[in-house]
């Protein structure tokens, strides 16, 4: 980002336990960066060893977290907000408290991670802000209601939020991911399911997953979400919006530009 200088540019990415941040860390030690790796419980082993990589405890719904990371984490170039959670419930079939959970860590943390680097990035006049939504803001699906409003949010925020930061050199992106089922974020919103479904909805919930198991329907690779991560953070001309992955530029309905 700053070929002015030797010293290889920062990223700070958030949920890094498993899935897309899991893996665009990786991309970017591979490619030469400084990766702060943050998660809820760091563990070694989770990432190649290297003198550029450091793994920091972060919980994007605790202020007090936000404020310990980045101070441990210094100077950074870049912020990927990937840290996220999914249900998939019937709207009568989820709790306030599950909804409130949902909007905590894929909203409201997501908002508070943007707020607190922008100071930095605000004075030393450059930075980007990369947000990973979904693509099921694209298109309505069912059973996903709270969840794509929570990422909803996210675009329209990010959206906004750019049009502020702009004067400042301040880049904000939004990569919108289609559907990976390989990755343990669709273990995780199974995992809050409610152990027995809705009886009104059960039949329609069957319907619905016998459908998310079709072999024939295209699904996002990994590797699509963290190139548009990598391009969103590298490239200037980088698009607001990226769907990533073979369902995502589907729902888009246009060619990844």
């Amino acid at each position: 980002m700053n070929p002015a200088t030797t010293t290889p540019s920062t990223v700070l990415i958030t949920g890094c336990s498993s899935g897309f941040g899991l893996e665009t860390a990786r991309l970017f030690l591979a490619r030469g960066w400084q990766v702060v790796a943050t998660l809820r419980q760091p563990r070694e082993g989770l990432l190649p060893a290297s003198e550029r990589l450091r793994l920091l405890p972060l919980d994007v719904t605790d202020p007090d977290s936000i404020r310990a990371c980045l101070a441990e984490a210094g100077p950074i170039d870049a912020l990927v907000n990937n840290a996220g959670i999914g249900l998939l419930a019937p709207l009568e079939g989820m709790t306030m408290a599950q909804a409130r959970e949902l909007f905590e860590t894929n909203t409201l943390g997501m908002l508070a991670m943007t707020q607190a680097v922008l100071p930095q990035f605000r004075k030393q006049g450059r930075g980007v802000v990369v947000n990973v939504s979904s693509s099921v803001t694209l298109k309505p699906l069912p059973l996903l209601s709270v969840y794509t409003a929570s990422k909803a949010a996210v675009n329209a925020f990010t959206e906004s939020v750019a049009l502020e930061l702009a004067p400042f050199g301040v880049r904000m992106h939004l990569v919108l991911p289609g559907r990976a089922p390989a990755t343990a974020f669709g273990d995780n919103a199974r995992g809050r399911m409610p152990s027995e479904p809705h009886p009104a909805y059960a039949a329609f919930q069957a319907e619905v997953f016998a459908g998310l198991r079709d072999t024939q329907t295209p699904v996002t690779e990994v590797a699509d979400v963290t190139e548009a991560v990598w391009r969103a953070v590298t490239d200037p001309r980088a698009p607001m919006r990226m769907p990533a992955g073979a369902d995502a530029l589907a729902l888009a309905g246009a060619p990844f530009a």
